[in-house]
Order: C-alpha cells, then sequence, then structure tokens
C-alpha cells in the first residue's frame, strides 16, 4: 500500500529543529516518540509566539486528547529538519493540527501525523472558547 504525499507545499508555517544526540536510538535513528515531542515544540511554538498564548499564568491552556504519526523516511542526529503546521480544524474549543517532518531543504516528508488540543480554563480544567487572540494564529494556518 502506497502512502499518501506529505509535500512541504502543504504547509502553512514551519518550525526549524535541531536533532539531538540523545534523539537517537540504537538503531541509529530518531526515535518514534521523538516525533511527538517535535510536533508539540513546533505547535506550542506557534502558540506562544504568533498566538501569544501564556504557558505559565494564563487562564487557558491546551490539552493534547489525540495524536497520531506516520513513518516514511528516517533521520538522525545530526540533522536539521523542519516542522510543517497547518490546521484541519479548527472548533469552538479545540484544533486538529497536522505535521509532517521535513529534512531541511527536501520537498517529501520523512513523517506526517495530527494531533487535537482541547483549550480549557487552566482552575478548572473544563472546556472553554479558545480566546480570540489564538483564534486569529490559528485561523491563518487552516488547511484550503
Amino acid at each position: 500500500m502506497s502512502q499518501p504525499e506529505h509535500l512541504r507545499s502543504d504547509y502553512a508555517h514551519f518550525q526549524p529543529i535541531t536533532t539531538r544526540w540523545h534523539d537517537n536510538d540504537v538503531y541509529g535513528h530518531v526515535n518514534n516518540v521523538v516525533y511527538y515531542g517535535f510536533f508539540d515544540s513546533a505547535v506550542n511554538t506557534y502558540l506562544i509566539e504568533v498566538g501569544g498564548l501564556d504557558i505559565h499564568d494564563g487562564d487557558v491552556v491546551g490539552f493534547v486528547v489525540s495524536s497520531s504519526c506516520d513513518y516514511f523516511a528516517s533521520i538522525a542526529f545530526p540533522e536539521r529538519i523542519e516542522v510543517g503546521l497547518r490546521v484541519g480544524k479548527l472548533g469552538n474549543s479545540s484544533v486538529q493540527y497536522e505535521l509532517a517532518i521535513f529534512k531541511a531543504g527536501e520537498e517529501q516528508a520523512c513523517a506526517a501525523g495530527r494531533f487535537v488540543h482541547v483549550f480549557v480554563d487552566r482552575a478548572s480544567n473544563r472546556p472553554v472558547s479558545i480566546p480570540d487572540n489564538l483564534r486569529t494564529a490559528l485561523a491563518r494556518l487552516l488547511r484550503d
């Protein structure tokens, strides 16, 4: 079964990341669980820098409630990668991100995944509407 293509042109934002020595496993490539950290870092960097999310003192936080990843080609330390980010669905209190890992400058993704944030009130852990500043930032990434 062939995998669907995930091309650089399909993504609206890119977060550069450099792999680290301890990302490699005994097989000599970045371990599968590390990809989820790349995804989380790319999304949260965007939310903080573009959406103004205050991760330390803000009233609203995002909880990951679902995630998945498909792997197409390995990456290893030392490697410069870019995480492509777009929004697949934007709801009232939740957002589904679609992400892909690219070797720097390459057109075809090495891995592609998704995860869902539900935004909640920090004090009660109850879902809340996505704040306007975050919604505006996320809307910029909506997939066509």
